[in-house]
């Protein structure tokens, strides 16, 4: 366990990033029931539905998050620099919440600003792992 301390925030970001997927989640299901809307039926395509909106968020995130995953787990065995990787996983995070964020108040040129951020993260995350092989 030693080798992992110093890369306690990017493993705080990991469990973050999964309460926030399970976050867009519950508010998805819950916005699902209060509408009646039949379970493993399609939502109709409509920004200006906020179930709509509440799923593609879920579903965005579902999207990155394994690229997450997999660039932390690089980083993390390849013996990237904690404090970087710290860094760019909080780039992400903090991407990732602006964006649900935005895509519920239908906040579209902030949104892909967001995403954007948190590509950034993922590159940096990615740039990391790839930092320490060479």
């Amino acid at each position: 366990m030693e080798y992992l301390e110093p890369y306690r925030l990017t493993i705080l970001i990991l469990g973050l990033s999964g309460l926030l997927s399970l976050l867009q989640l519950l508010i998805a299901d819950a916005v699902g029931i209060k509408l009646k809307h039949p379970p493993g039926l399609p939502v109709t395509a409509d920004h200006d539905n906020f179930h709509f909106r509440a799923m593609r968020a879920h579903l965005n995130m579902n999207e990155s998050i394994a690229v997450f995953v997999l660039f932390a787990l690089f980083a993390l065995f390849s013996a990237a620099s904690a404090q970087w990787l710290g860094i760019f996983a909080c780039v992400y995070f903090a991407g990732r919440l602006v964006h649900m964020l935005c895509y519920y108040l239908s906040l579209n040129l902030m949104r892909s600003a967001a995403f954007a951020v948190s590509v950034v993260g993922l590159l940096g995350m990615f740039v990391q792992g790839l930092r320490a092989w060479l």
